[in-house]
């Protein structure tokens, strides 16, 4: 099943940080797995407010992840309109942006964020 790595999965993978779970490198590493342009609007956006988890120039990142065979997922219209499904759980709206896009695609979103996790839509904790 392809998977959607939420921001902070994505992170981890590309710093190969211990924060990634086994079970989740492993789902990495089999799985055809998406990052979403929402993850990248993050990254860029929380990298100018100076946030410490966020330092990273988003540009080589985008390159690399494109060179190494990952998939952009895009943000449609149809992920837009899905948001209004979501029980509000969650504040964040890159997350729940991910969610979205997971529940419309049919994918797994593999995230570090608790309180994701519990959504009713194919999530894996990692």
């Amino acid at each position: 099943m392809p998977v959607l790595l939420d921001t902070h999965a994505f992170l981890w993978w590309c710093e190969d940080s211990s924060e990634l779970s086994p079970i989740a490198r492993k789902t990495i590493a089999e799985q055809d797995c998406f990052v979403s342009l929402a993850s990248f609007w993050e990254i860029a956006i929380k990298h100018t407010l100076g946030r410490d988890e966020f330092r990273v120039d988003v540009r080589p990142l985008r390159r690399g992840l494109l060179d190494n065979g990952y998939d952009e997922l895009a943000v449609t219209s149809a992920h837009a309109v899905a948001l209004d499904i979501l029980p509000p759980l969650h504040k964040d709206p890159f997350d729940r942006m991910l969610l979205a896009q997971a529940h419309v695609e049919g994918i797994m979103l593999q995230t570090a964020d608790a309180i994701v996790a519990t959504y009713p839509v194919m999530v894996q904790k990692v």
